[in-house]
């Protein structure tokens, strides 16, 4: 494969990446609105469309619409700045996130991932830790103490779960012995998944996921009852749609990475076994990561609208308290398991 093709494959990757995303993001605002009907015994979006199903349109060209306004005493470059940085990192992360094993098109072998890097793991760790960047200027360039409040709640409650999360994904490292995705899935086959052979690791991971995507119950950077609408207060129109964006693209990102280091990625155990057609297997594949992916994903929403927040000091408690040495614990149970079983 020439360098040009190798450009076009990405580039039409990248296209496929984003329009997929977008699409996916507008519906899972939908669908989280049927489901927080459904739990509430309520119809949700059912007037745009046939069964609502064009209301997420309606709601992007209604955000579009509105004017944008900037506070007089806002920083404008930052204020402008911080909703694309949210943006980029959430759209970013998808990179290195493989959806299927690799498969024949045109003649050609195409891998199902933007960029297949030894290093993903390291590059997803270091995209997510400038996410915080995004909702921190938005919350200082605000000029409002509602903003500025939930920013430094922000700070502080995604720099405690990052090291909770990064501890949780050591342990993955060292079963795979790869800082590569792509290899962190194939480690898992059968039924070797890392949400089996490491629990607390699995546990740890997905509580740190919740609070590192602003999810209730630790949604406490917005906490509407208490900051007003906590760092994006002072944002309007497309700005705001941006932090709208990023939030729920966040969430996809976790659900994928949480399918791809613990719940075997795109692996069906032992589909190899069955004799089927590759393209079929590579399909199927693929649907099983999807389908891993949007369990996920309903769990997220599930959760929303079944617990209440947290407060701000039990939050903190939990990161430091219990999710902080459980993560290290987790580190210890998975190097007993290589040292005894030789896993």
């Amino acid at each position: 494969m020439t360098v040009l093709e190798t450009i076009i494959i990405s580039l039409i990757k990248i296209v496929l990446i984003v329009v997929l995303m977008l699409l996916t993001v507008a519906y899972l605002v939908y669908f989280e609105r049927k489901i927080s009907a459904w739990v509430q015994n309520r119809k949700g979006p059912n007037r745009v469309g046939w069964l609502g199903l064009l209301q997420p349109f309606a709601d992007v060209f209604k955000l579009l619409l509105k004017e944008d306004i900037v506070p007089e005493k806002a920083n404008k470059t930052l204020h402008t700045l911080a909703p694309f940085i949210a943006l980029f990192v959430a759209f970013a992360t998808y990179a290195v996130i493989p959806i299927g094993p690799a498969v024949e098109l045109f003649g050609y072998k195409i891998n199902l991932v933007v960029a297949d890097v030894n290093i993903g793991i390291l590059y997803v760790l270091a995209l997510t830790s400038l996410g915080v960047y995004g909702i921190t200027f938005a919350g200082w360039s605000s000029g409002s103490k509602y903003s500025l409040l939930g920013g430094i709640r922000s700070t502080a409650q995604m720099i405690s779960y990052e090291i909770s999360m990064g501890f949780s994904i050591a342990g993955v490292v060292m079963l795979s012995e790869s800082l590569s995705p792509v290899k962190i899935v194939e480690s898992q086959y059968g039924w070797m998944w890392n949400a089996v052979v490491q629990p607390i690791g699995f546990i740890t991971f997905l509580v740190s996921a919740f609070a590192e995507t602003n999810r209730l119950p630790f949604d406490l950077p917005e906490a509407e009852p208490e900051l007003v609408g906590g760092y994006h207060t002072e944002y309007s129109s497309f700005k705001f749609a941006g932090f709208f964006l990023a939030e729920y693209a966040n969430m996809i990102v976790a659900s994928m990475m949480i399918v791809t280091l613990y719940l075997g990625g795109y692996q069906i155990p032992y589909i190899d076994k069955l004799g089927l057609n590759p393209s079929i297997q590579v399909l199927l594949q693929v649907a099983a990561f999807l389908f891993k992916t949007a369990f996920l994903l309903f769990f997220f929403i599930w959760v929303r609208w079944s617990l209440p927040r947290f407060r701000y000091d039990q939050l903190m408690d939990i990161g430091w308290k219990v999710m902080f040495p459980l993560s290290l614990l987790n580190i210890i149970w998975v190097a007993a398991l290589i040292m005894i079983f030789g896993l």
